[in-house]
């Protein structure tokens, strides 16, 4: 049931990826396996690797928690693949469903990470500054370019580090930097020579940037907590549905000023993203007692 649990998990990480403006890091955070997928990506070093050379297969698996990783990012990749083109329809033909959904998502789970955290001044004083960086993240506007194949390798190196931290979406720094098309056309294409760049420079960002940030986390749990959950919240910014030219509209003004607000369809996305965070918050407990062996009476 717990590996069930990670792949599905891993789904929802990497259908988030996807959508610029949704961070998968986001996802982990919330789903409260953020600072255990940190802890295993870091244990990924040169210790593993010494214990793989020897031999010691069983033991170096065990230390970078080899099964956790595998499921998650099994669950990550194949959402990725089979979502992408979904998900860039949805983009382009109905994108305020979209964004009503991932909102929902978001704002369904503040509460669950604000009781995780034990607030006093300091702490609160981060999460405004958390909330002010994602906003001024968010308001930074795309470019367009010919992109070189060395940028590939940049360009993992780079989204990776957002893409892990929650609130800001790795797809959306790509976006910011003329790359997300390119990319997203060789994951769409299969252009295996550009995604070994991009996966290279993913696997370089990621063993380097987790370690500062399970660093932070074990040294300054609450304040880094604090922080994170700043970003996340500021990170609605970016992905409001009902927005045009950085301004920001409630809905029955973008229907008078901008142009349809896909209201009613907006609405059944949101619903639909309040329960499937819901279901994704207490999956591991309604498992956990699916999976308990019916008592009969003697």
């Amino acid at each position: 049931m717990q590996y069930i649990q990670w792949i599905i998990k891993g789904l929802a990480m990497g259908a988030a990826d996807v959508v610029p403006g949704v961070s998968g890091g986001t996802l982990a955070f919330i789903l409260g396996i953020y600072e255990r997928l940190l802890a295993a990506i870091s244990n990924c070093n040169l210790a593993a690797l010494h214990l793989l050379l020897r031999g010691r297969v069983r033991q170096a698996w065990q230390q970078i928690d080899g099964t956790f990783l595998l499921c998650l990012f099994g669950g990550v990749l194949l959402s990725i693949f089979s979502l992408a083109g979904v998900i860039t329809y949805l983009l382009v033909h109905r994108p305020i469903p979209l964004w009503a959904l991932f909102c929902a998502l978001i704002i369904t789970a503040l509460p669950h990470l604000c009781a995780s955290v034990r607030w006093n001044a300091w702490r609160l004083l981060l999460c405004a500054l958390g909330v002010v960086f994602a906003v001024l993240v968010g308001m930074l506007t795309p470019r367009e370019l010919e992109p070189q194949a060395w940028m590939f390798f940049v360009a993992g190196a780079v989204a990776i580090c957002a893409m892990i931290l929650p609130g800001i979406s790795g797809s959306f720094i790509l976006l910011m930097s003329g790359m997300y098309a390119p990319v997203l056309l060789a994951v769409t294409q299969l252009q295996l020579g550009i995604l070994s760049l991009f996966m290279l420079g993913c696997i370089i960002g990621l063993l380097s940037f987790s370690r500062l940030l399970n660093w932070l986390l074990r040294h300054y749990h609450d304040a880094s907590l604090a922080l994170l959950i700043g970003v996340v919240i500021g990170a609605l910014y970016r992905i409001w549905p009902w927005q045009a030219g950085q301004q920001l509209y409630l809905p029955w003004h973008y229907a008078s000023e901008v142009g349809p607000a896909d209201g009613l369809v907006a609405a059944l996305s949101a619903l639909a993203g309040v329960a499937l965070m819901l279901l994704l918050l207490n999956m591991e407990k309604w498992l956990q007692v699916a999976s308990q062996p019916v008592s009969t009476p003697d």
